[in-house]
């Protein structure tokens, strides 16, 4: 049993790393390209951060709560746990997050690869979906500081 809970523990960190590493790294790629204007460099970081999100966040978005169920479940912790419950409500508000930024991407990349064909500017839809996706960004990366903090320090129930 202890090498199950060892291997499910590992495939939650690598997990958690790739959650948080893969958001963090798409979310400074396309900042940068956002602010240099150029539709086509826009075009082209929304396309590959479209296919990040695909193949590396939605399988984290899967490992995670499976390997954690799995790890409370050996380990005897109740899902009622204070931290716990926490912790599963801010990975909804985290997915709540990210549904919607991985669609906007989309509509980024095609606005923006549109603008680039056409060699015209960014429309101003462009620019209000992405002050959306900026702002959902926030909520979504404080949720998963604080799951981290959940899981290293556990608090007892309050």
């Amino acid at each position: 049993m202890i090498d199950l809970l060892l291997a499910l523990r590992l495939l939650h960190i690598l997990g958690a790393t790739v959650l948080f590493g893969t958001g963090l790294g798409i979310a400074f790629f396309m900042l940068m390209a956002h602010r240099s204007r150029d539709a086509a460099l826009i075009a082209h970081t929304a396309r590959i951060a479209v296919i990040a999100d695909a193949a590396f966040t939605a399988t984290a978005v899967v490992i995670q709560p499976v390997t954690g169920l799995l790890q409370a479940r050996l380990i005897g912790f109740s899902l009622a746990e204070p931290w716990l419950a926490i912790s599963l409500g801010l990975y909804v508000l985290v997915g709540a997050c990210w549904l919607p930024v991985v669609w906007i991407q989309i509509r980024l990349r095609n606005l923006a690869a549109t603008a680039a064909r056409d060699n015209a500017p960014l429309p101003p839809l462009y620019h209000r979906l992405f002050r959306i996706w900026f702002a959902l960004g926030w909520p979504a990366f404080a949720g998963v500081l604080a799951i981290f903090a959940l899981m290293v320090w556990k608090p007892p129930s309050w």
